[in-house]
């Protein structure tokens, strides 16, 4: 099994994203607790440093001794500093030969009425939290009282917090593995099934499809692979139906121009009207190849976007006159009634190319009249300010509601089956697309099973700039 790197990267960014949170919320909960801890600790000091400053203002040697004993009772050390820097008194364990923490900075502002606070760090790294308050005899500084605080139980304190910080950062990064690991497989596996699927789809097995639903994104993008195939496996099929559908197309024709013309170069007929016969059959199939190829061509050129539109002002309905003019005889001769009906406009023009209206119009008669066994083909033409609309409707065998997504297809043939009966070569309403398309209009084609076709086209009377 192949390593499943999507899965990995996946892994990684998510892994990340917990890593980082974490990281902050465990700097910022320790911030938060040192925070507290130190301010409730400088609170504390200052409120010692205040009381013990007021017993040493009373001047009285049994307020001093008092003050004495509640220094020890508190865990703190006191020292009592003249103004020239000699030590009056002290209490506590801290030793009173390490001086370092006073001064002269700070005396003066002890001695200038003010109070002083910072943490200090003795020569055998304990850490304290340092008071000074002046004391005050009537109006004048007598003497600096310095209150020092060992820090040692809030940061035991701290240790503690940090641990179960710790151990809580732990459990949850494992946590975070365990979630990660199931949310990025499963949201990698349907991409490394839509991998193998289009993998699939490449090589050529159209048939693949992806069982992922889902509202989401990735089922979108499932349910496009899907059709995506659908249509590969459409396409390729009316290709080799159509190449099928074209190879016969041009081998019988071909048959018939090698066989009737070594009859006339051998000489095989009896009589001139027999070698006339022979010579309108040759014509008559050269003439049925080189529409087919014709249409080829044509089409090929719509698709590369190289086909020319002579564009001046048509009359519709003079063409369409026309049209009806060619295939009466025909309609006549498989007894159908071919009717055409005009309304709006006596004489109305539309911009486009006549030559290319007319093949557009032809085709769709032609198709009407070839598909149609009994009962009438109806062609109307109305004009509106905005567009010219034509119809024509026949009551012949009808297109399934299935094959109406794919008529206009290239190669298409809604009848295969009978289509060499009914001729053409699934060219013809391709072709009639593009046009319509190309001169700025409209075709929309409704039909069912047995009931006939309508087909409509709209014309627009100003063409797009």
């Amino acid at each position: 099994m192949k390593h499943n790197r999507i899965g990995t990267k996946l892994g990684l960014v998510i892994i990340s994203v917990f890593l980082v949170v974490l990281l902050t919320l465990g700097i910022v909960i320790d911030r938060m607790f040192s925070s507290f801890y130190y301010n409730e600790m400088q609170t504390e000091a200052r409120e010692l440093a205040s009381h013990f400053a007021v017993m040493a203002g009373s001047g009285e040697s049994a307020g001093e001794q008092m003050m004495l004993t509640f220094a020890e009772f508190s865990n703190v050390s006191i020292f009592n500093i003249s103004s020239g820097g000699e030590m009056n008194l002290h209490s506590g364990l801290h030793d009173s030969r390490d001086r370092a923490f006073l001064r002269t900075r700070d005396l003066k502002v002890i001695f200038g009425g003010e109070t002083v606070s910072f943490v200090y760090k003795d020569p055998e790294g304990h850490r304290y939290f340092v008071t000074g308050q002046p004391i005050r005899s009537g109006e004048r500084v007598s003497s600096a009282l310095y209150v020092m605080s060992s820090t040692e139980s809030m940061e035991r304190s701290l240790a503690s917090v940090r641990y179960i910080l710790l151990l809580a950062g732990i459990g949850a990064f494992i946590l975070a593995l365990g979630i990660t690991w199931i949310i990025a497989g499963l949201l990698s596996r349907p991409l490394l099934q839509m991998q193998k699927a289009t993998r699939k789809i490449a090589a050529g097995e159209l048939e693949t499809r992806l069982t992922i639903r889902g509202k989401d994104e990735i089922g979108y993008l499932a349910g496009a692979i899907n059709d995506l195939a659908v249509d590969l496996q459409r396409y390729r099929d009316t290709r080799q139906e159509f190449l099928a559908n074209i190879s016969h197309e041009l081998r019988t024709p071909i048959t018939y121009l090698q066989g009737y013309a070594r009859v006339v170069k051998d000489g095989l007929y009896e009589t001139e009207a027999e070698k006339v016969l022979y010579l309108d059959i040759i014509g008559q199939e050269a003439h049925r190849m080189q529409h087919l190829v014709d249409d080829l061509f044509e089409l090929a050129k719509m698709e590369e976007g190289r086909i020319p539109l002579n564009l001046e002002e048509v009359n519709l309905r003079l063409i369409l006159d026309q049209a009806v003019r060619r295939l009466e005889l025909t309609a006549r001769e498989k007894g159908l009634e071919l009717s055409v009906a005009y309304s709006g406009e006596a004489e109305g023009n539309v911009p486009g190319d006549s030559k290319r209206m007319e093949q557009i119009i032809m085709n769709l008669l032609e198709n009407a009249v070839r598909y149609t066994e009994q009962g009438e083909i109806r062609v109307s033409l109305a004009y509106a300010p905005a567009a010219a609309v034509l119809v024509v409707e026949d009551t012949g065998m009808g297109i399934p509601e299935a094959e109406l997504p794919y008529i206009f297809d290239r190669f298409y043939r809604v009848e295969k089956s009978r289509s060499r009966q009914y001729g053409g070569s699934g060219l013809g309403l391709s072709i009639v697309n593009k046009l319509t398309q190309l001169l700025g209009g409209t075709i929309e084609i409704t039909s069912k099973a047995g009931a006939g076709t309508r087909c409509e086209v709209v014309f627009p009377r100003e063409m797009k700039s």
